[in-house]
């Protein structure tokens, strides 16, 4: 099942990353998606934080440092967090500050990325 709910995030992750424009990204889709695999078991069904999970929370944060990064980074965490089913928001929500990461931006599959600096 999590094979499954992966290659459904990196399809539409992928299809995100077509979609919309991204004017001098130097972050990927990619990189987005494998940064936050490892915490998708914790925002589907709680528990304690995988240690790789706040690596690539802290990893992916360190990378996107220009206004395009961090909205190329939004978009893919929004489409991705739309495709997997059984996402606890609250959970996804609060996981950057648990992992000691500031984000200028709420993880929600409604959030305007376009707004994101």
């Amino acid at each position: 099942m999590a094979k499954v709910a992966l290659l459904v995030v990196v399809c539409m992750a992928a299809v995100a990353v077509m979609l919309t424009p991204q004017a001098d990204a130097a972050i990927s889709c990619g990189q987005v998606v494998s940064s936050l695999t490892p915490c998708i078991s914790y925002v589907t069904k709680g528990g304690a934080i995988p240690a790789p999970c706040c690596s690539g929370i802290k990893s992916l944060n360190n990378q996107a440092t220009s206004t395009p990064d961090r909205q190329t980074a939004c978009n893919c965490i929004k489409s991705a967090v739309g495709s997997i089913s059984g996402i606890n928001f609250g959970l996804a929500s609060s996981l950057p500050g648990k992992c000691g990461v500031n984000l200028p931006y709420k993880i929600s599959p409604s959030i305007d990325c376009s707004t994101v600096q």
